[in-house]
């Protein structure tokens, strides 16, 4: 109980500084603290040696653009309109749309700013930048609660290295070239006709097929063209410094700008969320870390994304910052699983379970890295195995920075220190909805009576080819569509099925009609707390709009790279 009293006291009268470390596409099977002993991320694993593991901590989607609104609002992404009833655009496409996040969405950031905390992010944001015209950053991390923010408004894409296949929306880039061809044809077709003298074609019918054919062209490649110089791109607060990104130098400038934020703001309390580029594809990797790993190009840049977290927590070790400071690790979604290029696989390992990114509620997807250390205050070495939600930082941090939570609005996240701190043995958590999109495809059942785990699929994506573990054939899984509606729902005991390999019926489980119930019981529950939000993901606000493109000079003439001291091995 002293123990307890104690953490409180630290909790509460300590604020304590705050660095959150989310990497993107991470499998929870990519690192040797979750059992994998043959990748070597020796930083990553001091953080659960010297801290506490959670083995069941969930994404609220399982892709970035929800996941990451959900995790820095502690609501469901569907609650803020950050959810897509399209499969195309279950995350934002271009940094040139008018979705993002609500600026009525009060962000952890937000909260812990109001308490004193300097707040940072450098990274990927992912959420958003401009609404009505190309300067206002409606959505910029700097008007969601940051002081600073230096990376990337978007994200990474293979697109952004210049020799890489491109990723966006690459079929629907390959359908518009085969239609541009036969488009081209038709100012050729009439000719036939005039040369063999059948029959005269007026030169104004092919001229008019001709500029229409060219229309169409520059209609479609205008954005899927300049993909690079549109969505790659490195801000410092709203400054534009490179357009497009030098990817062999990004990550040494974001590690850069990380450890000189610390070093500014020591004096604290802060807030720094760093959001790794690592692991998501083309895999940016420094020379020195290519060919380390045993599994390839994805292998080499969790290393060195295990390495920058190294270089993170020597900081805070030079600055006797450590036993002050909350970290915490995570990925905002599981790995890709097909991320694929010439033959090789560019993805993660999500373990023992079943599925991955964009799989809506199959653990694989959604399952991902949980680690806090924060010495003196959690007991170093614990493992949890209770459900915990991303979603969950946000009450956390809340509580440990000493803000008050928005008491207008649904806050779907848990405190977690009474967990953390062994103050309570079970999770808050009793149920837990997993979205695909807008559709509920899954929910998760924790009886507060006992250590069983429920789970119910309402809805689950096709495998292509048929009997493959992912979506091959079309890159990502849909979310409607393509699904299979399962009527009585598949059912799982994910305390004793982990791997949802073993589906339960009324002939072997003799409780599945009442769990079944009761699960369908807090559908209905949870549905009514929901309230209709602008869809920031329709098809209108995830279009490219030229007039909102960011831009570094005139456009559409956009380029410049104002970062060029030289990096010497940061």
């Amino acid at each position: 109980m002293v123990g307890g009293l104690h953490a409180v006291f630290v909790t509460r009268n300590s604020r304590p500084n705050i660095v959150l470390l989310m990497a993107d596409d991470l499998g929870l099977g990519d690192l040797c603290c979750y059992g994998n002993n043959t990748v070597s991320t020796p930083n990553i694993d001091r953080l659960a040696r010297e801290g506490v593991l959670l083995t069941q901590h969930l994404a609220a989607a399982s892709v970035c653009t929800p996941s990451r609104a959900a995790f820095l609002t502690g609501r469901y992404a569907i609650r803020s309109g950050m959810a897509s009833a399209f499969n195309l655009n279950r995350a934002l496409a271009w940094l040139g749309g008018s979705g993002g996040l609500p600026t009525n969405e009060t962000t952890f950031a937000r909260l812990l700013q109001h308490q004193g905390y300097r707040t940072g992010l450098v990274g990927k944001w992912h959420q958003g930048l401009s609404c009505a015209s190309r300067d206002d950053h409606c959505y910029h991390p700097l008007n969601h609660g940051f002081d600073y923010f230096y990376g990337m408004p978007f994200g990474l894409l293979s697109d952004c290295r210049a020799s890489e296949t491109p990723e966006l929306h690459r079929w629907v880039r390959i359908k518009l070239g085969i239609s541009t061809a036969a488009i081209g044809l038709l100012p050729l077709l009439p000719l036939i006709p005039r040369f063999t003298r059948w029959f005269p074609v007026p030169w104004g019918i092919i001229v008019t097929f001709g500029l229409l054919a060219f229309v169409f062209f520059v209609g479609w490649f205008s954005s899927y063209g300049f993909v690079r110089r549109w969505n790659c791109i490195l801000m410092r607060n709203h400054e534009i410094v490179q357009q497009p990104m030098r990817e062999d130098r990004v990550s040494a400038l974001m590690l850069k700008e990380a450890l000189s934020f610390i070093d500014r703001y020591k004096r604290g309390p802060f807030l720094l969320f760093v959001s790794f580029l690592h692991v998501h594809t083309p895999l940016i990797t420094k020379e020195n870390f290519v060919g380390r790993s045993k599994y390839g190009r994805y292998g080499d840049n969790v290393e060195e994304m295990d390495w920058m977290v190294g270089k993170i927590l020597e900081a805070l070790d030079q600055e006797c910052l450590t036993n002050q400071t909350l970290v915490y690790f995570t990925s905002d979604n599981g790995g890709n699983l097909e991320a694929q290029a010439r033959g090789e696989h560019l993805g993660g390992w999500n373990g023992v379970y079943k599925g991955g990114k964009g799989m809506g509620g199959w653990e694989g997807g959604i399952r991902v890295p949980g680690i806090f250390r924060w010495p003196t205050v959690l007991e170093a070495g614990k493992v949890i195995d209770e459900p915990t939600s991303l979603m969950d930082i946000y009450p956390t941090l809340s509580y440990v920075g000493g803000g008050i939570l928005p008491q207008n609005r649904v806050i779907d996240g848990k405190n977690l220190m009474p967990l953390l701190e062994g103050r309570v043995r079970h999770s808050d958590h009793e149920f837990l909805f997993h979205y695909c999109g807008v559709y509920l495809h899954a929910v998760r059942w924790h009886q507060k009576d006992c250590a069983t785990v429920w789970k119910v699929h309402y809805v689950s994506p096709k495998f292509s080819p048929k009997g493959a573990g992912a979506c091959y054939g079309s890159e990502i899984c849909s979310c409607t569509g393509d699904v299979t509606y399962h009527d009585p729902p598949l059912l799982f005991d994910i305390s004793r099925d982990p791997s949802e390999s073993r589906p339960l019926s009324p002939n072997n489980e003799a409780l599945f009609d009442s769990v079944v119930m009761k699960i369908e019981a807090a559908v209905k529950e949870h549905r009514r707390t929901l309230t209709p939000a602008p869809q920031q993901l329709s098809v209108f606000n995830t279009i490219w709009k030229p007039w909102l493109q960011p831009c570094c000079g005139n456009f559409p003439l956009c380029g410049c790279d104002k970062e060029d001291d030289i990096i010497a091995n940061a």
